[in-house]
């Protein structure tokens, strides 16, 4: 492969240590809110958020009171928004269907998809208030049929988050929290005095609300890994730098780690795109934060061909990939890796993020080789079911279960099948034995 680095983020290992540090605090912060419950969750408050309310679960009236201001414009946008996720999830959800087939004469095999009893979505909230992330967690679970959705986002400015506590309220949570970081997501999955623990955790974060998921994993379900985000753009010639350096810097500003990375087979581009990067960080009013993120996450990649850009791009599986070509419906049925694409110079990542309908919270650290982003479908749980309803299907189907139980050992196995052969086949097969 002809592949040539014009640009390289900071070593892996340099990124491996700031993973173990993050790994080690999570650690620590999971252990004392399981030990102190809610009276760490208030210390880790004081001390993040500088929060210290009477109860961190809005009543009724401070919902409404959140809603109120929240201008007649906002409210627009936000329910508008929420008609286009809704519309996707829905159809999303409308494709999956319960299912019974009778395999054989009465033998009936089939799957429920039965919600999830209970969610946790987290909303961040820090440097920039997600309000969409609301939408993308509450509402899909909603139209899941989740029967209990609890939802938490930091406060901002000290206070409830008049936009996300709106979105959350209209997306359909039950219960809605002001907590933050490692704190929220401890005290939705662990449980406290206060809060009922839930079932499973979703929503995207910073890299500690990444790892306490991560550390979480097993003691309830979760989304996917989703940190950081992730921008890639492929594109060759048919496009400008500034185009790819908008679409660069408009993920960039993220936060300090947001991996940010041009792949093209235009020597062209890519240089002219580093100048319009370093252009736009002149005058954008995020740029300490994209800047970091370009300098020590960006990557600028050359390749020779489409083929290789290819390559590097399902071998990387960025999180949101923005392609951009004279070939974008070849990159769609070639690409088996990444979070979701972005095809063609009309489509854009933020429109994705917020508006257009489809789910934002991806899998980020190259986890798009194995899942694929948060949708109805991950709040669903398909369940299996058999029945048998003749005597002669028992029969005949526990003759093969008693002899395959048999070929591996299991004579109490073999046994549950021959019962129902001496009950249902008039054959008495001796205890210990394989059917005939």
């Amino acid at each position: 492969m002809t592949i040539d680095y014009l640009k390289r983020s900071k070593p892996e290992a340099e990124k491996a240590e700031d993973d173990a540090k993050v790994r080690a605090s999570v650690e620590t912060a999971l252990a004392d809110i399981e030990a102190r419950g809610d009276v760490a969750i208030r210390e880790m408050s004081a001390k993040f958020d500088n929060y210290e309310p009477a109860s961190f679960c809005l009543s009724g009236s401070e919902i409404e009171a959140a809603m109120q201001k929240v201008s007649d414009r906002d409210m627009e946008d936000i329910k508008f928004a929420q008609a286009q996720i809704r519309r996707f999830a829905e159809a999303q959800r409308s494709s999956m269907t319960d299912i019974e087939v009778e395999t054989l004469p009465g033998v009936f095999l089939g799957h429920r998809n039965i919600p999830v009893q209970s969610v946790g979505c987290y909303v961040p909230g820090g440097k920039f208030p997600m309000v969409a992330s609301a939408h993308m967690s509450v509402l899909t679970a909603s139209v899941a049929g989740v029967p209990r959705i609890i939802a938490s986002a930091p406060p901002v400015d000290g206070a409830p988050h008049p936009a996300i506590v709106t979105a959350m309220k209209l997306g359909g949570a039950h219960e809605i929290y002001v907590m933050g970081g490692i704190q929220a997501v401890g005290a939705m999955a662990l449980g406290t005095d206060s809060i009922d623990p839930v079932h499973m955790l979703v929503g995207p974060g910073n890299a500690f609300v990444a790892e306490a998921k991560r550390q979480l994993f097993g003691r309830v379900g979760i989304d996917l890994f989703a940190g950081p985000t992730e921008t890639m753009v492929i594109a060759d010639d048919t496009v400008d730098a500034e185009l790819c350096a908008t679409d660069l810097l408009g993920q960039a500003e993220h936060g300090y780690n947001s991996p940010a990375c041009l792949v093209t087979n235009s020597r062209r581009l890519a240089t002219e795109t580093i100048a319009e990067v370093d252009r736009l960080l002149r005058i954008l009013p995020t740029a300490e934060t994209a800047s970091a993120s370009w300098k020590d996450y960006g990557d600028v990649i050359l390749c020779g061909s489409h083929d290789e850009m290819l390559a590097v791009a399902n071998d990387l599986a960025y999180e949101h990939v923005q392609v951009m070509t004279d070939r974008d419906d070849w990159f769609l049925e070639n690409m088996h890796s990444y979070g979701a694409l972005f095809l063609g110079p009309r489509t854009n990542v933020a429109n994705g993020d917020k508006v257009i309908g489809t789910n934002h919270t991806l899998p980020t650290k190259r986890a798009g080789r194995y899942t694929g982003g948060l949708w109805v479908g991950k709040f669903l749980k398909t369940h299996s079911y058999q029945k048998v309803t003749t005597d002669e299907a028992a029969a005949m189907i526990g003759e093969y279960g008693s002899r395959l139980c048999m070929l591996e050992g299991f004579v109490g196995h073999a046994e549950q099948c021959n019962i129902r052969v001496r009950r249902h086949g008039g054959r008495n097969v001796p205890y210990g034995a394989a059917a005939e």
